[in-house]
């Protein structure tokens, strides 16, 4: 583990967090995804899944954890989301399945094993809740987190369509056996 990463906390998001997480994840899609979409149909998307209530929802959702990394001086630097009760057609025929969702980490973050980090610890709170399998959908387009879901040892197995507004995009479902 190098320095910046051995700096990183890792903690169970509370009411404490919602700000912080909301604006994070607003800046981290709006860097990664918003250049595919308009300007309108991008702040329709961050109003409905990133807004303080969106984001206090998920929160306090019983169905959801969500965790957070920080940096040495408490900065949450990133976050990811494991979601209970979802499903994918590509995955119906498995066993046990959760979702892991929204790994995103500031991209001044990048690189400093933050994210692996993060989908670590959903990965072990999934085996302490007792699923066999977790699944995740990953952007066509976005290269660079489909090479580091599979050297955490995801294989693709389907697609799905997301939509933002009137773009229809495809993310890939990939998955893993706990």
């Amino acid at each position: 583990m190098d320095s910046a990463s051995s700096s990183i906390g890792i903690r169970r998001a509370g009411p404490q967090d919602v700000t912080a997480v909301a604006e994070l994840g607003a800046h981290v899609f709006t860097v990664t995804f918003g250049h595919s979409v308009s300007a309108e149909q991008l702040q329709a998307y961050l109003n409905e899944s990133y807004s303080i209530s969106a984001t206090a929802k998920e929160v306090a959702d019983p169905m959801k954890d969500m965790i957070v990394a920080t940096s040495g001086d408490g900065a949450i630097v990133g976050f990811a989301l494991l979601t209970r009760g979802s499903n994918e057609p590509c995955i119906a025929h498995l066993e046990s399945t959760i979702e892991l969702q929204r790994i995103y980490v500031h991209p001044s973050n990048h690189g400093n094993g933050v994210g692996k980090i993060l989908v670590k610890k959903l990965e072990d709170i999934a085996k302490e809740r007792g699923f066999q399998h977790i699944w995740l959908g990953a952007w066509e387009e976005n290269f660079k987190a489909q090479k580091v879901y599979e050297k955490l040892g995801y294989r693709f197995v389907g697609d799905h369509v997301f939509t933002i507004g009137d773009v229809v995009q495809t993310d890939l479902i990939m998955v893993k056996e706990l």
